[in-house]
C-alpha cells in the first residue's frame, strides 16, 4: 500500500501524523512511504529522518493526496484538503465530526473511507488512539488555565499554590476521565485545591483512593456543579461523550455568579465545548473574555508541545496502521470490531451513530458498511 503523510495545516498545528519510527516499521512491511516536505519540521523531524528510513518526500500536498492509498493525519482534513480526497482512499486521522456539519458533508461526497482515531475502542471500553492527546491536553490545561490567570493575561492574579498566609488558587475539574485525572494530578502537584466532578461514584472512589488528601471528588449533580463553579478561580471541562456533541455543563447566565477574572478551559472544545460560551481559538490568539470570565479554548491543545504529543500519538496509532496497510481496511476492521468502531464514514454514507444524532444524518450500520 502507499501511504501519504501531508503536512498539518491546521493553524498553529505543529504535529505529524507519521512518525520516523512508523514510517520505517510500515517499509519494514512491504508498503512505499511519501511525505510531504517538511511536515515533520515542527515536531523536530527533518526530511533526512525520513528519507534515511526508505521513506521518500514529495513537494506537494497536492500529490500526497493524489497518489497515497491511505492517508494519515493528526488532525481534521481542512477544507482544501477535502476537496482532494476520493472513493477508495482511506483517510485515518482524528474527525470529531458531531460538531462539525461542513467537514462531515465534504467527506460524505468524496466517498472516502474514514476511520476516526476518537472513536477507536478497545477491549475495555477504552479510547486507545484519544488517550496519549487526553493525557497531554489534560497535563496541559492546568499549565494553560495558571498563565491565563496570571493578571497580566487578563486574569484574577491569583497563584496556583499560593504562599504561606495566601490559600492556593480553586480549581473544579469536571470529568473524571483521563483528561480529567491528568489534569487534578498536575493542578495539585502545582499546589492548588483541586475539586473532581463526576458522574460515576466508582470512578470518584477510585480518583479518592489513588489520590487521597491530594484532592477533593463531588458528584456532578447539578446544584454541586454550578456551586464548585461559583468558587473556582480555574474550571476545567474535561466531559466526552465518545464521538457525540460535548453536553454544556456551564451557562452563560452561571458566569455573571463566577469571579470576575476566573478562567474557564474548555478541553472538550474538539467536540463543540461544554460551556456554553466556548468557541474554538488558536494557539496564536487563545483566550478570549465573555462576562468578565476568561475563556482558553484551543482546539489543539497538544500542539503546542508537538513532539511530546507526536511520539505519543504516533506509538498509538502504529499498530492499527500497519493492520489497515496490511491487511486492507475491510479485513482489518472485520477481524477488530474496536477497529471497526473507528469507521465514521464510507462511500457516501455515514456510519457512526452518535455522529448521526448530533448532527441529523441516516447511519449507514458499519457491519453493513463493509459489504458495499
Amino acid at each position: 500500500m502507499l501511504i501519504g503523510c501531508p503536512k498539518e495545516i491546521k493553524p498553529q498545528e505543529f504535529r505529524v501524523g507519521l512518525t520516523p519510527n512508523a514510517a520505517q516499521e510500515a517499509i519494514a512491511n512491504g508498503h512505499d512511504v511519501i511525505v510531504e516536505t517538511g511536515a515533520g519540521a515542527g515536531a523536530g523531524f527533518s526530511d533526512e529522518d525520513y528519507t534515511s528510513i526508505g521513506a521518500n518526500i514529495v513537494d506537494t500536498a497536492e500529490e500526497i493526496f493524489a497518489r497515497a492509498e491511505m492517508i494519515v493525519k493528526v488532525k481534521e482534513p481542512q477544507a482544501i484538503e477535502r476537496k482532494q480526497l476520493r472513493e477508495g482512499q482511506l483517510l485515518f486521522t482524528y474527525l470529531h465530526l458531531a460538531p462539525d456539519p461542513d467537514q462531515t458533508r465534504d467527506l460524505l461526497e468524496s466517498g472516502v473511507t474514514a476511520i476516526a482515531y476518537e472513536t477507536v475502542t478497545d477491549r475495555n471500553g477504552g479510547l486507545p488512539l484519544l488517550a496519549p492527546m487526553s493525557e497531554v491536553a489534560g497535563r496541559l490545561a492546568p499549565q494553560m488555565g495558571a498563565w491565563t490567570l496570571q493578571k497580566a493575561n487578563g486574569g484574577r492574579g491569583v497563584l496556583m499554590g499560593g504562599v504561606p498566609g495566601v490559600g492556593p488558587a480553586k480549581v473544579a475539574v469536571i470529568g473524571g476521565g483521563v483528561v480529567g485525572t491528568h489534569a487534578a494530578r498536575i493542578a495539585a502537584g502545582m499546589g492548588a485545591d483541586v475539586t473532581v466532578l463526576d458522574m460515576s461514584l466508582p470512578r470518584l472512589r477510585y480518583l479518592d483512593d489513588v489520590f487521597g488528601g491530594l484532592l477533593k471528588t463531588r458528584h456532578a449533580s447539578r446544584g454541586n456543579t454550578a456551586e464548585l463553579v461559583e468558587e473556582a478561580d480555574l474550571v476545567i471541562g474535561a466531559v466526552l461523550i465518545p464521538g457525540a456533541a460535548a453536553p454544556k455543563l456551564v451557562s452563560r447566565a452561571q458566569l455573571s455568579r463566577m469571579k470576575p477574572g476566573a478562567v474557564l478551559v474548555d478541553v472538550a472544545i474538539d467536540q463543540g465545548g461544554c460551556f456554553e460560551t466556548s468557541r474554538a481559538t488558536t494557539h496564536a490568539d487563545p483566550i478570549y473574555e465573555v462576562d468578565g470570565i476568561l475563556h482558553y479554548c484551543v482546539a489543539n491543545m497538544p500542539g503546542a508541545v508537538a513532539r511530546t504529543s507526536t511520539i505519543a500519538l504516533g506509538n498509538a496509532t502504529m499498530p492499527f496502521m500497519l493492520a489497515l496497510a496490511n491487511k486492507g481496511w475491510r479485513k482489518a476492521c472485520e477481524e477488530d470490531p474496536h477497529l471497526l468502531e473507528g469507521l465514521n464514514t464510507h462511500a457516501g454514507h455515514l456510519t457512526y451513530y452518535a455522529v448521526g444524532r448530533a448532527l441529523g444524518i441516516d447511519v449507514l450500520s458499519p457491519s453493513k458498511a463493509l459489504k458495499l
